[in-house]
């Protein structure tokens, strides 16, 4: 079962403490702005600057490069790539996987580097493995609601039907 289809949800205080810990690389990085996306492009949580794109988006086709990019990855004979990194000319973006479900989203500006951000990523993802860890093994133990995503294709694909 993938992260997106999987049965989960936060409860306050697993909401708190990964916000918390996003809060705290944020600041200790100098980043603008974090971004918890899961594997099928659903924002679960942001913290940090507001940005000005739509996040929906952004995390959907964070979600689609990141998948992407593991092709790729097969194509040379890794496993994976655990992280990916995107540089602008004012705005760069840091991607790297969290517990095999999870991407966390950095970015960041001039402000701070992608050395910082590299030394402080590795880190952060075994403090967010262990607080999504949690919650997917309480997930795994309880059933879905009938119906819950009952329609959820449809308004996907309507989403995309321009």
């Amino acid at each position: 079962m993938t992260a997106g289809t999987a049965n989960w949800s936060f409860t306050q205080d697993d909401f708190t403490a990964i916000t918390d810990s996003m809060k705290r690389f944020l600041g200790e990085t100098n980043s603008r702005c974090a971004l918890l996306v899961d594997r099928s492009g659903q924002l679960v949580t942001t913290v940090g600057e507001s940005l000005s794109l739509d996040t929906t988006a952004f995390a959907t086709l964070t979600a689609a490069d990141y998948s992407a990019n593991d092709q790729l990855a097969k194509l040379v004979g890794e496993n994976d790539f655990s992280s990916l990194f995107h540089q602008g000319e004012k705005e760069s973006i840091y991607v790297a996987d969290v517990a095999r479900r999870l991407l966390l989203v950095i970015i960041f500006d001039s402000r701070t580097t992608v050395g910082l951000v590299r030394l402080r990523m590795k880190a952060e993802i075994e403090e967010l493995t262990l607080l999504v860890d949690r919650v997917f093994s309480r997930g795994r133990n309880s059933a879905a609601p009938d119906g819950l995503l009952k329609g959820a294709d449809d308004e996907i694909d309507k989403l995309f039907n321009w």
